[in-house]
């Protein structure tokens, strides 16, 4: 266990490397406002799914959590589970924390380009490099897979295709009867950049107007000067059909499992162990939280100690909440207790 606990320590120091300072200060449960109340029971079986697969994670050493996985399964007290299991970390970098949200949109689309359907979504192209920055966003939108029938399925609206890049995966109603399911196959290798920082910085919108649906209606307002400026971000990812999926379920994340709506988040797994519990504060507008999530996801996006994107769901709903979540808040960490002692130092 103390090489286990050597090892995490270092993987998590990584993300010392460059600017960002890590920081890992120990907390109580006590500092967990509304800890008991929450409904740990639901947090405790998506964790149970989730925990196995922390196991075979390159970011959390093999035997770190055994013991903590077969707590889970015996368990029948969420509340006692976590508490003796886990410590509470506040893990923080240089980074502003910054809390959002995204969703599983709902869209129409056909396995032909016929009528409005012109707009592709693309399969990951076998000759696509592994790492190296590959076509642009403006390149790719301006034919350079034309031809090449590297096409899954095509939409009408060049505003939601860009968004389901955004999200990662999605629902299609295809005109010719039945749904597929796409998520997430690959990427350009382009960096993430901003289109709502972009329109801020261009004075289109206000910081606090540069949410998904006001970004939205200001491209669609615009016409091609409006899509124009959706290649102020270059990344673009590729999409695959995903299958054996319920139609309850969430979509698959990043570990292989779908995610749970208001109980998974996408964080930066540099900072956060994917598969941790991750106690969640924030306020946005008219949504609080302050509850027990997992870390399943990941984002291009998601970068940074005090970053998360949480899964409200699937539909034009879960879309009009997430759309508007952006504020400040508080990631803590549940931690194996000899995990978290070493990084913090605490005698607890």
């Amino acid at each position: 266990m103390k090489q286990a606990v050597a090892a995490l320590a270092l993987g998590l120091a990584m993300a010392q490397v460059g600017a960002a300072q890590t920081r890992f200060t120990a907390l109580e449960f006590e500092d967990l406002q509304g800890f008991d109340e929450d409904d740990l029971a639901t947090a405790l079986n998506v964790f149970k799914t989730t925990c196995p697969f922390i196991k075979s994670s390159d970011a959390v050493p093999s035997d770190a959590w055994d013991g903590v996985c077969e707590a889970a399964e015996a368990s029948t007290d969420p509340a006692t589970f976590f508490k003796s299991n886990f410590l509470p970390v506040l893990i923080e970098a240089d980074q502003v924390p910054l809390i959002t949200g995204y969703y599983e949109p709902v869209l129409y689309g056909s396995l032909e380009k016929i009528g409005d359907y012109i707009y592709p979504i693309h399969k990951l192209p076998p000759d696509a490099p592994d790492a190296e920055p590959w076509f642009s966003r403006a390149e790719i939108d301006q034919g350079a897979l034309d031809g090449k029938g590297h096409e899954l399925v095509w939409l009408k609206d060049p505003v939601e295709a860009f968004f389901l890049h955004v999200q990662g995966s999605g629902r299609i109603a295809l005109v010719q009867g039945g749904s597929m399911r796409v998520g997430f196959a690959g990427r350009n290798n382009h960096d993430y950049r901003s289109v709502g920082k972009e329109l801020i910085r261009k004075g289109a919108l206000k910081p606090h107007e540069a949410s998904a649906t006001r970004i939205k209606a200001w491209v669609r307002s615009k016409g091609e000067e409006g899509t124009s400026v959706l290649h102020h971000n270059p990344s673009y990812v590729f999409f695959t059909e995903v299958t054996g999926l319920s139609e309850t379920s969430g979509p698959n994340a990043a570990m292989g499992l779908p995610v749970t709506e208001r109980r998974s988040i996408a964080v930066d797994p540099i900072y956060q162990p994917l598969g941790a519990p991750v106690w969640l504060e924030f306020k946005s507008g008219t949504t609080e939280m302050s509850q027990l999530m997992i870390a399943q996801d990941v984002g291009s996006a998601v970068n940074g100690a005090q970053r998360a994107d949480v899964f409200f769901g699937t539909g034009d709903v879960a879309g009009a909440v997430a759309g508007t979540i952006k504020s400040e808040g508080r990631l803590v960490t549940l931690l194996p207790k000899d995990i978290a002692r070493s990084l913090t130092g605490s005698s607890e």
